[in-house]
Parts: C-alpha cells; sequence; structure tokens
C-alpha cells in the first residue's frame, strides 16, 4: 500500500497562507494534490492541515482530510518528519498499514507526476532509504565565498584551483517529494548515504519561502503555462 502526504498548515509568516495562495485561478494545493492523483499509483492520498479551510479545499479537488493535525505540529518548528510520523501513526491506530509514503509539498506548483513514478521506481530498485527531487546548481558552489569584516573569505579554499571539469557537480534538494518506506520515515535521516535523489530542472524545483520567490513563480508561470 502506498499513501501520499501532503502538509500544509495554514500559518506562514513571509507568504500569509501560502499552500492555498491563488495561482492560474487554482490553490496551490492543487498541483500537489493533482499530481498524486495523476500518477494513479497511491491507494490513498492525504492532506494534513489544521485548516478547516484547507481542508475544505483540498477534499473539493479530491483529497482525503481524516484528522487535524495538532496544533503541536503545527508550528515553525515542527519537522516534515514530525508531520509524516503523525500521519503514519494514525494510519495505523485506524487498522490502515501502508508500505511506502511519499510526502509532497503543497506549494510546488510545477511539479511533475512522471517523477513521483520515477522516483517510486528508483527507491525500489536501489533500496534507497528515501528518494527525493533535486536541482543541479547552475555555478558551482565549491567557489563560493562570503563577506567577514569586509573581507572575502572562501568557503572551499582547496578547490580554487581546480579546472571547472575537475569540480563536483552540487545539487540542493527542489522542495516537492520525498519517498521512504514506513521503517526509513520512523527510524532514518532523509539525507543520508543511502538516500537518492532525481535531478529536476531548475525551473521545476522552485522552493516558494519569500515574497521575491512569489514574483519568480509568475514569471516561470508564462514559462510552464500550467
Amino acid at each position: 500500500m502506498k499513501i501520499a502526504v501532503i502538509p500544509a498548515r495554514i500559518g506562514s509568516k513571509r507568504i500569509k497562507k501560502k499552500n492555498i495562495k491563488i495561482l492560474n485561478g487554482k490553490p496551490l494545493i492543487y498541483y500537489s494534490i493533482e499530481a498524486a492523483k495523476r500518477t494513479r499509483i497511491f491507494d490513498k492520498i492525504y492532506v494534513s492541515t489544521d485548516s478547516e479551510e484547507i481542508k475544505k479545499i483540498s477534499k473539493r479537488f479530491g483529497a482525503e482530510v481524516p484528522f487535524k493535525r495538532p496544533n503541536k505540529l503545527s508550528d515553525d518548528y515542527t519537522s516534515t518528519k514530525d508531520v509524516i510520523k503523525h500521519t503514519i501513526n494514525w494510519c495505523e491506530a485506524n487498522k490502515i498499514y501502508p508500505k511506502y509514503v511519499c510526502c509532497i509539498y503543497p506549494a510546488a506548483p510545477f511539479i511533475n507526476y512522471k517523477n513521483i513514478i520515477k522516483s517510486y521506481q528508483l527507491l525500489k530498485k536501489n533500496n534507497y532509504n528515501f528518494i527525493f527531487s533535486a536541482t543541479k546548481f547552475q555555478s558551482s558552489v565549491l567557489r563560493s565565498f562570503y563577506l567577514e569584516k569586509k573581507k572575502l573569505k572562501k568557503i572551499f579554499p582547496k578547490f580554487s584551483n581546480y579546472r571547472s571539469q575537475k569540480l563536483y557537480n552540487c545539487y540542493y534538494d527542489a522542495g516537492q517529494f520525498y519517498w521512504g518506506s514506513i521503517k526509513s520515515w520512523m527510524q532514518k535521516e532523509i539525507f543520508s548515504k543511502n538516500s537518492g535523489f532525481i535531478e529536476v530542472p531548475v525551473l521545476e524545483g522552485f522552493d516558494l519561502n519569500t515574497q521575491e520567490d512569489w514574483k519568480n513563480i509568475i514569471k516561470l508561470n508564462k514559462i510552464h503555462r500550467i
């Protein structure tokens, strides 16, 4: 049994009601629910939320919201794993026993459902603890630097004289989804040596955190035409 869990609390300090902000006439969470539905591999699609408003919207677009997330798991310090563990515990208490869980973030309007399917296949094939989407940095972070008291400091000085062709490709979490088994969600770390990732284009892997990010999503929407 495979379930999708979309964690969508109502509180967001930098972007008010981020998870249901309207893009192309639909709330952002719609795109995550729709991607999960289009995979046709999930037995259940749950939204974990503390909000009646998000609950109504999620149910309207085809997700299930069978429980309300506790306030203690809805603050700025609650981790994704804590939310998924809460859902797993609720499932087991209600005699629902999934084998795999995919956490899909609610503010990922450019998520591609085919990547969710492909990631699940890779998870099983390679016996990863977790697999997630990631995007490649366009410039090497190994040559990055910062300012300290107005003086330039290299973060990775040992790579300063490396030819660009010799530098490692570096990636960052695309903020879309994480696949894992029940055991992994309950006992393992998401980012570890036994985790894998699927690379997504930079224009798809866009994490929404600030008002500037929202302005960029509006611009990218014209390219994606979702």
